[in-house]
């Protein structure tokens, strides 16, 4: 993979930049999403933020290489701490568990006045997300669900407005969101039924040890889970 062609994941956040955006990809890692974008014309500028020392090295040289320092500044620093306030329009953050995606949006609040979009690629944990942008005013308008490598995953975009909209079964399009509950694809399909298959595989475990009352509220909640995704499977 190189600035030029990226994995059909990232490509997929790409393709929900809006044209002429000035962009921060958080955990940018080579720099390659930045890169990619302004060379393909969608984005006019972009800061790509790392917090780990050998992936900011690695930014820096990716941009040195493409010939684009002029127009991707590469900074280090924890989460949206790499931006100002009011200077970018649109934030990308992808390849991360959920529960850390949405510490990030929380930790870095303050630099979110003047963002129109933000795409998010959760590996893990996509519900976490929703509700984070659910419970501060961001309105989902996009999802899309890819497998890749035999790895699936979910990007999930939004902007500031009516946060319930999207939903009209709040529980369950949480968890499997309500864009993706409507197209009902098969790698829809496939992801839940797996999820389904180790949710079992979990209570079976927890019902050969002595319960607890924590397992008692897990394999309850896992119960829960499972009707209700089988109910959108049928």
């Amino acid at each position: 993979m190189n600035e030029l062609k990226l994995s059909k994941r990232l490509e997929t956040v790409v393709s929900f930049i809006p044209k002429g955006s000035r962009l921060a990809d958080i955990g940018s890692d080579h720099a390659y999403l930045p890169c990619y974008a302004y060379l393909h014309g969608y984005i006019v500028a972009a800061i790509a933020g790392e917090v780990a020392d050998g992936p900011f090295r690695s930014a820096e040289q990716q941009v040195i290489k493409t010939g684009l320092s002029d127009v991707i500044s590469v900074r280090k620093g924890d989460g949206l701490a790499v931006i100002e306030p009011g200077e970018v329009d649109c934030i990308t953050i992808a390849g991360m568990g959920g529960t850390l995606i949405a510490n990030i949006l929380e930790a870095g609040k303050c630099k979110l006045p003047g963002v129109q979009r933000l795409i998010l690629q959760p590996n893990v944990g996509a519900h976490v997300v929703r509700t984070w942008l659910m419970d501060n005013g961001w309105e989902l308008i996009a999802e899309r669900i890819l497998e890749e490598e035999g790895q699936i995953y979910e990007v999930l975009v939004a902007e500031k407005g009516e946060p319930h909209k999207p939903y009209r079964h709040l529980e369950v399009e949480l968890l499997v969101g309500p864009f993706l509950r409507q197209e009902r694809s098969d790698v829809f399909l496939k992801k839940w039924r797996k999820e389904i298959e180790h949710w079992k595989r979990i209570i079976a475990e927890l019902e050969e040890k002595a319960t607890t009352p924590e397992g008692m509220a897990k394999k309850a909640e896992l119960e829960r889970k499972i009707q209700l995704v089988e109910e959108v499977l049928r």
